[in-house]
């Protein structure tokens, strides 16, 4: 089922396709998924932010960011306001789905099994963000 809230970044398919690269477009507006273990983010270490590839906005501060062992960039809390979640039924299974609260695009799926402090392991396609280094 398609999404049609309406979200304060909004493009045609083609202002989509334009945009982004076709892996990303494939995740962020097609609901896909990377292969685990393809994504340079998960070996990036520096302080910083992590954001929608789609749109820019602010989505993880680099010190939420964990090792989770799953082969995707794993966060166990999102910024404020980043984030929305919906419920995901395909592949006969009842998962989380996390998308840019800005734009709408998928980013990927939350679990309950991350660490302390939320307990929440917010499971995301590399492709799906990008990274800002802090300025020092």
């Amino acid at each position: 089922m398609a999404d049609t809230r309406e979200y304060p970044v909004s493009l045609s398919e083609e202002e989509w396709r334009a945009r982004l690269s076709p892996d990303a477009f494939r995740v962020l507006r097609g609901h896909g998924t990377e292969r685990p273990g393809t994504s340079p983010l998960n070996a990036e270490k520096r302080d910083g932010r992590f954001h929608c590839a789609g749109c820019g906005a602010p989505l993880f501060e680099a010190e939420t960011k964990y090792e989770s062992c799953s082969g995707w960039p794993s966060f166990w809390a999102p910024l404020e306001g980043g984030v929305a979640t919906t419920t995901d039924r395909s592949h006969g299974m009842l998962r989380t789905e996390v998308h840019c609260a800005r734009c709408g695009g998928h980013l990927g799926h939350v679990f309950p099994d991350g660490p302390e402090p939320t307990g929440q392991r917010f499971c995301m396609n590399g492709v799906a963000l990008t990274f800002q280094p802090a300025e020092n």
